[in-house]
């Protein structure tokens, strides 16, 4: 099957002659769950602002659904849906209101509006919170509303960055209930987390960046064989791959 997101020879960063990240390439296909990892500084943040559009690659391309940015701006950006690490909101709308506000960006019917959101509010238990102003939610409201925006829209791409941040434990159970429900429906998900607990548990295959490198790729098993500790937890994996600095 043809990759959803297929990130190639991808150099770049904030500044022109300073790339932070050096030859990075992956992909994403339907139905897969790929685990960006690495260490603080290690390039995940940069890599995912490059897929989002908000910094241009020095060198390499980012295709979604076969198509650059460049190319066709609504088809890449209608066919993803980004969950940041921090929320992002406007503090005078409420959360129905930026309920609503994606629901018209992504052109959804008023029914189909109706059934996705009541879903996502019983799950993520927003009821009582859907006229208070962003402003007034806690960081984990917050970040709940954040997650419901994204999966209302149910694109075949999501991104999403450290989304367990701030959440309460049915908080996290709902979203990785949401993201197994998507993955089996065809969706495409990179997910960048320092959990890697649950990266191990729910993730199919991984990306492991160090200094803005590729420190190692694929499956599981693949990834225990780049960093030569085949049958190993990947938390053992990991601290042996960024410990020592390997790159591929």
């Amino acid at each position: 099957m043809e990759a959803i997101l297929k990130v190639q020879d991808l150099s770049g960063g904030y500044s022109i002659g300073r790339p932070v990240l050096h030859d990075i390439g992956f992909e994403v296909r339907p139905g897969e769950m790929v685990g960006l990892i690495g260490l603080n500084g290690a390039g995940k943040s940069t890599t995912i602002k490059h897929i989002l559009g908000l910094l241009q690659p020095h060198r390499g391309e980012i295709r979604v659904k076969g198509i650059q940015l460049a190319e066709d701006s609504h088809v890449y950006r209608s066919a993803l849906a980004y969950v940041p690490e921090s929320p992002l909101m406007y503090d005078e709308l409420t959360v129905k209101e930026h309920l609503e506000l994606t629901a018209m960006a992504y052109g959804l019917e008023q029914d189909e509006y109706i059934r996705r959101s009541e879903r996502l509010i019983a799950e993520f238990q927003m009821k009582d919170k859907m006229n208070s102003f962003s402003a007034h939610l806690s960081k984990g409201m917050k970040q709940k509303m954040m997650i419901m925006n994204a999966f209302m829209v149910e694109p075949v791409l999501y991104i999403i960055d450290e989304p367990f941040l701030g959440l309460d434990p049915l908080g996290i159970r709902s979203l990785l209930d949401l993201m197994v429900s998507m993955k089996e429906r065809g969706a495409a998900i990179l997910m960048s987390s320092h959990i890697l607990s649950t990266i191990e548990r729910y993730c199919d295959k991984y990306v492991v960046l160090h200094k803005g490198r590729m420190a190692a790729a694929g499956t599981l098993d693949e990834v225990r064989n780049q960093a030569g500790l085949p049958g190993q937890p990947l938390e053992d994996v990991f601290y042996a791959l960024v410990k020592e600095g390997s790159v591929r």
